[in-house]
Parts: structure tokens; C-alpha cells; sequence
């Protein structure tokens, strides 16, 4: 039993079913609050000099702000929001809740404590969503995703590009958006980090064995004790085994009655 499977054995009634769809609600209310002018965003967004000074709710408020439109409005936001329910909802049916409730709480957890050391910046949930993106691309490569509903893309390849945009964040961003890639980063190596590790040493064992396949392989059969020939370097060459040779001396077809045969040699008995 691991250790993760202790804690969820103690802790795990207390786990939010479908946590990613009570998160999309408290998106959307939020959306839709703000249009209508009953919600001032702002109060919502994660700085923590603010927390410091009393609005404790910021710690917890952030996690339902909408994406941004982007350029494609809210059409965008409907994506984004759909994307993040389908893969959230997926890993939850993987892991079960608590797991899935644990890798939420770990990103929230990294995502807060590191904003901390820039107590003015200001924290978005961009990163964790990516991190759940990246995680349930992780575990499924293949999985073919119809991008913006049209186009039909495997998610591995966006994946592959959220990294790439992540390491360009990283070189040119501030400080915020770094310690808020760190901490998306850490909450995917803290789950996947030893699955990544199990993988690579099996893809190492299985690409020896393929060499020691290779090799035997491409061992000759026959080599011929005298002169060292083979049946790969000479292919239409006669090769025979003598049986007047002590061991199993392989000759071509030129040596095989011009050799000198081997001996066994015995070793004297020790005198008593």
C-alpha cells in the first residue's frame, strides 16, 4: 500500500465529487455577475499584500474567476471552460475524487505559498487549469480533441505546445508568471514525476534487451577456429564441425582437413 493510498483510506470521505463541474459553476456565476454588473472582479483576484491586510477571501475567490475572452470572446471562455470539466472530470473518473481533490489542493497550495514571496503580484488560476490539462494529456496522449470544436487535433501535440509557451513564460515573464509556472510544474512532477521515472527505466531495460537481440543477431552461426572466417563474411562457404577436436571447433571448408587437431588438456592429479 502506498502512501497515498494511507492517506485517502483516513481522509478520503471527506473528498469533493465532482469538484472540476463545481468549479465551472462558480465560473460561469461569476461570468454572469459580472456582466450584470453584481460583481466587482477585482475583489476577487489573489494579491497577497491585500490577504495580509484582511481579505482572506482572495485565497479562495481566485480559483472561480473566468478565463479571459481572448480574442475570440466568449466563445473562448465556453471552451475553456468545457476543456477544463472534460479533462477534470476524466481524471477524477481515473483516480477517484480524492486523488483528483489532492492534485487540485496540491496547485492551489504551490500556486498560493509561492505568490507569497511577491506579496504585491497578482495570482491568476491560469496555471492550475493548465496543470490539469497537462496532466490528463499525460496520461492520455492519444486522446483526439476537436479544437475550438472544428478541428481535430491529438492532444499530445498541444501539450507538447503548452510546454514550449510555459518555457518561453518562463525566460521572459516576471516574476509572478514564473513562480506560478513553478508551481503548476511542481504539482505535475509531485504526481508524475515517479511514473516518468518508472517509464524511462523500462524504455531503458527494453531498448537493451532490443540490443542484445540486435547482437545475437547478428552473431554468425559458424566461425572457423583457424582462419576466423564465418557464414557473414563468407556466406556461400562450407562450414563443418570437427570431431576429432577436443570441444566444439568449427572449421570452413579450407581447414577443415589442414588443421591441427586440438586436445583436451588434463591436468595432473596432485600427488598424495
Amino acid at each position: 500500500m502506498t502512501f497515498l493510498d494511507k492517506i485517502e483510506r483516513v481522509l478520503g470521505k471527506y473528498a469533493i465529487s465532482n469538484l472540476a463541474l463545481y468549479i465551472v459553476i462558480g465560473q460561469v456565476f461569476v461570468l454572469l455577475m459580472a456582466m450584470l454588473g453584481k460583481v466587482d472582479v477585482s475583489r476577487l483576484l489573489f494579491v497577497p499584500m491585500l490577504v495580509i491586510h484582511g481579505e482572506w477571501w482572495r485565497l479562495f475567490t481566485f480559483i472561480i474567476i473566468p478565463p479571459a475572452p481572448g480574442f475570440l470572446g466568449y466563445i473562448f471562455i465556453a471552451f475553456a471552460l468545457y476543456i477544463f470539466y472534460l479533462m477534470g472530470s476524466a481524471l477524477e473518473e481515473e483516480w477517484g475524487a480524492f486523488k483528483f481533490n489532492l492534485f487540485l489542493l496540491t496547485g492551489w497550495v504551490l500556486t498560493v505559498g509561492t505568490a507569497f514571496l511577491l506579496p504585491f503580484s497578482l495570482t491568476s488560476n491560469t496555471f492550475i487549469a493548465g496543470s490539469v490539462f497537462l496532466a490528463f494529456a499525460f496520461r492520455n496522449p492519444n486522446f483526439e480533441l476537436m479544437l475550438f470544436f472544428i478541428l481535430p487535433l491529438k492532444i499530445k501535440w498541444l501539450a507538447l505546445l503548452t510546454w514550449l509557451v510555459y518555457a518561453y513564460s518562463f525566460a521572459t515573464g516576471t516574476g509572478s508568471t514564473r513562480l506560478q509556472i513553478m508551481a503548476s510544474v511542481g504539482n505535475f512532477l509531485i504526481f508524475f514525476a515517479p511514473e516518468m521515472i518508472r517509464g524511462a527505466k523500462q524504455r531503458q531495460r527494453h531498448l537493451e534487451r532490443e540490443v542484445e537481440r540486435l547482437k545475437e543477431r547478428d552473431e554468425p552461426r559458424h566461425r572457423c577456429y583457424a582462419c576466423g572466417k564465418t557464414d557473414r563474411t563468407h556466406p556461400q562457404m562450407d562450414f563443418r564441425y570437427c570431431s576429432k577436436c577436443a570441444g566444439d571447433e568449427c572449421y570452413c571448408s579450407e581447414h577443415i582437413r589442414s588443421h591441427v587437431h586440438t586436445v583436451a588438456v588434463i591436468p595432473d592429479e596432485k600427488k598424495s
